[in-house]
């Protein structure tokens, strides 16, 4: 979420929709391979999660140096020059940030078998669960987008752009550091 309320602030909402296209698809996968067995690999190999947990971590911590140190662009009159961000890469960037994400994992793990019914068809209920999340998703992304949108208006009219950045970035590292060694 923070991820969209990020780009919507600096590229946009509409450029933001390539990155949100990514992550729900990338959240729906989690939520099908969740359901189809990734939940009982993980279980009986608790290693392979600490793995996957650690490298989440670290990545998340990635990216909150890399927003830490990335200047911000926020002047409503000034276009940012968007030839280093294409579809693709922030497609792809919503993809890896859903798929690497072990706390949506441990959501989707722990919230879809709840739900499902053994003696009904499999398909038909995961479909439907996955696409009551995506739906979810999709609108709180929306939502935060906006929100980043709203954001860098009023940044705009200030000097402190440069530390909302700041403190987006070593919360994303806080978090990371955590993620990894907890």
């Amino acid at each position: 979420m923070s991820l969209a309320m990020t780009l919507g602030m600096t590229i946009g909402v509409k450029k933001t929709l390539y990155m949100m296209a990514g992550e729900v698809i990338g959240v729906a996968l989690v939520a099908i391979l969740a359901v189809i067995g990734v939940a009982s690999i993980m279980i009986q190999y608790p290693t392979a999660f600490t793995i996957f947990k650690v490298v989440g971590g670290l990545y998340l911590t990635y990216l909150g140096i890399k927003m830490w140190i990335s200047k911000i662009y926020v002047e409503l009159d000034t276009a940012i020059p968007l030839s280093s961000i294409t579809p693709i890469k922030l497609t792809t960037q919503g993809f890896v940030t859903a798929v690497a994400n072990p706390k949506g994992w441990a959501f989707m793990i722990s919230l879809l078998p709840p739900f499902l019914d053994i003696a009904k068809p499999l398909p038909i209920q995961l479909l439907v669960l996955v696409f009551i999340i995506m739906i979810s998703e999709l609108i709180c992304m929306l939502l935060y987008a906006n929100g980043g949108k709203w954001l860098r208006q009023l940044l705009n009219k200030s000097d402190k752009a440069q530390w909302v950045n700041r403190i987006g970035g070593g919360l994303l590292v806080l978090i990371g550091v955590w993620l990894a060694f907890s």
